[in-house]
């Protein structure tokens, strides 16, 4: 019964904790009874069974639960095989949507060797716009996953490519994420690369997209201060924050300071 699987699925990452505090007990016990029937699940028949098995992999990697090889063995091949092109649509929809989750949860070379190659294919899929959509949606999240160096060769003709896509929720996804991409790359990439393509989307035929593009013109301009001096910065659950300069704040020690935090659009995207 798929409520059984699913009530199965609820109960292993209170199990999984269990058995990591009690290790010296059950050293291998997580490893070869309950991560297999994780992956299991990730393709369950039931989506409701699918669901709860998405939830549970997540919850575990969060607590840091799985192992580095069963990451890269089990849950990563997995992935790979439900979101590849010739996939059944419902299945893709999810696989895109738990990796653009997981990426900040693992190493970044792992996210960059396994993950990256599927997200950009996955961005230039033409048979399903919920796909881009959510490519879209988490992109600044991935650009933070692989660094400046993976996001300039790799992500920005890609960012390109959805900022310019036929539907404009699409487009609206990408000005709402503006200003995380933006952080990532460098201040050469920031001023000729991305000025123009923010300026086009303030320029965009759709209203709900231009509205979306000032709400982040903000947050975009403040990637180009100088952290040192500013005290912007991003943190990591992607809310840019903005405190007094280090100077300022040293000559003050004896009050307490009052920091302004601004959420990123990045993470309201859905």
């Amino acid at each position: 019964e798929p409520t059984v699987r699913t009530e199965l699925m609820e109960q292993i990452p209170p199990i999984a904790i269990f058995l990591q505090e009690s290790r010296p007990k059950f050293p291998t016990a997580f490893f070869e009874y309950l991560m297999p029937i994780v992956v299991r699940y990730l393709t369950d028949v039931n989506n409701q069974v699918r669901k709860a098995g998405q939830e549970a992999l997540l919850i575990l990697l969060e607590q840091d639960l799985v192992a580095q090889s069963d990451i890269e063995n089990k849950v990563c091949p997995i992935l790979l095989d439900l979101s590849a092109p010739d996939s059944d649509d419902e299945y893709k929809v999810e696989a895109v949507n738990i990796i653009c989750k997981m990426a900040s949860m693992l190493s970044r070379t792992t996210v960059e060797h396994m993950l990256l190659p599927r997200f950009c294919e996955l961005c230039s899929d033409g048979k399903l716009f919920q796909v881009r959509k959510i490519c879209a949606a988490n992109f600044g999240d991935i650009c933070n996953a692989v660094g400046q160096e993976a996001t300039e060769r790799l992500l920005i003709p890609k960012f390109f490519e959805l900022c310019s896509d036929s539907v404009w929720g699409m487009r609206k996804a990408c000005a709402e994420c503006f200003m995380a991409v933006s952080y990532t790359t460098s201040p050469e990439v920031r001023r000729s690369k991305l000025s123009p393509l923010f300026i086009s989307l303030i320029s965009d035929t759709c209203r709900w997209v231009r509205q979306a593009a000032f709400q982040s013109l903000g947050p975009f301009i403040s990637t180009f201060a100088n952290p040192s001096s500013a005290g912007l910065y991003i943190r990591e659950d992607g809310t840019l924050s903005i405190r007094p300069p280090t100077q300022d704040v040293n000559s003050s020690s004896c009050q307490p300071s009052n920091n302004i935090t601004l959420r990123s659009s990045s993470t309201n995207a859905t």
